[in-house]
């Protein structure tokens, strides 16, 4: 029964390295690294044109931009083929490596010996298994470290354009219209807490930050039937709540709330003049950046 009990398991343990070296042919070939350079490298040349149909509708700032995106199509052009050469390299190795192990594999699978002499052999194996699957990780990392400040710094420019873009998406579709002279900074999803403390019935929106306005329009989905406290129908309710004058901001203050201090609030004071002395909001971007772009 013993020896039964331990053939199953180097059966087991042969199935689970099939499984692993099956794994590990995508790997050596560094598939994952070169989807990801090729993914930043499909960003970099897409770059030019998120910002070319930002300006086209109406983003009339950061004019640097289109500056960014050339300096980085520069360098990637200089970064890729050392990246290149240096994946096949790896992958070239490390295929190498792993041949042989496919075949003791192979051999084994088909070895009807004893499952003691088995279990030693599949126990070697597996150590030299788990050694290339260590190179593998290392050699990507290795790669990776050679342009990760570079995108480290596209992802922060992509993040920008994002906000940008959703920006000019929730003006395209915002129930007031921007002044002939007028154009938005930035925009982000914002609920205004009327009493300084954030409640359920406070109203959930986008805020809009453009050079002559801050504008809080409420765009929320509300419910307008429930059927055993599930709601079943809803509704949505689109409006601006208010509207002032950028030049009436006195003060900005951001600020941390909630769970572990994780959600971002900022507090605006206003001179008089304003319909408001004090206003809290809750926004879905850094308090302390929304402080920077309104006090610039």
């Amino acid at each position: 029964m013993a020896e039964q009990s331990l053939a199953e398991q180097v059966q087991n343990e042969i199935e689970s390295l099939q499984s692993t070296l099956g794994d590990l042919q995508s790997s050596v070939r560094m598939t994952d690294i070169r989807d990801r350079v090729e993914d930043l490298g499909s960003t970099v040349s897409g770059l030019d044109r998120r910002i070319g149909s930002l300006r086209e509708k109406g983003y009339a700032f950061e004019k640097g931009l289109e500056g960014q995106a050339r300096d980085f199509v520069k360098e990637w052009k200089g970064i890729v083929p050392e990246l290149e050469e240096q994946i096949e390299k790896e992958a070239n190795t490390l295929e190498g490596a792993l041949r042989p192990l496919e075949s003791q594999l192979s051999l084994l699978a088909g070895d009807r010996g004893m499952p003691k002499t088995l279990s030693s052999r599949v126990k070697r194996l597996t150590s030299q298994v788990e050694s290339l699957e260590g190179r593998v990780e290392a050699a990507e990392e290795n790669i990776q470290g050679g342009y990760d400040q570079f995108s480290s710094g596209v992802d922060q420019l992509k993040s920008q354009l994002y906000k940008l873009e959703w920006m000019m998406t929730e003006l395209g579709e915002a129930s007031f219209e921007l002044l002939a002279t007028e154009s938005g900074i930035m925009a982000v999803k914002a609920v205004w807490a009327k009493e300084g403390k954030q409640t359920k019935s406070d109203p959930e929106g986008v805020l809009y930050l453009t050079d002559q306005r801050i504008i809080f329009e409420q765009k929320e989905k509300v419910a307008t039937k429930k059927v055993l406290f599930v709601t079943t129908k809803k509704k949505l309710v689109q409006g601006s709540h208010w509207e002032i004058p950028v030049v009436l901001i006195e003060e900005v203050k951001p600020h941390k709330e909630g769970f572990l201090n994780k959600d971002d609030y900022i507090e605006l004071t206003f001179a008089s003049g304003a319909p408001f002395d004090l206003l809290h909001l809750h926004v879905w971007q850094r308090g302390d950046e929304w402080q920077a772009l309104i006090q610039r």
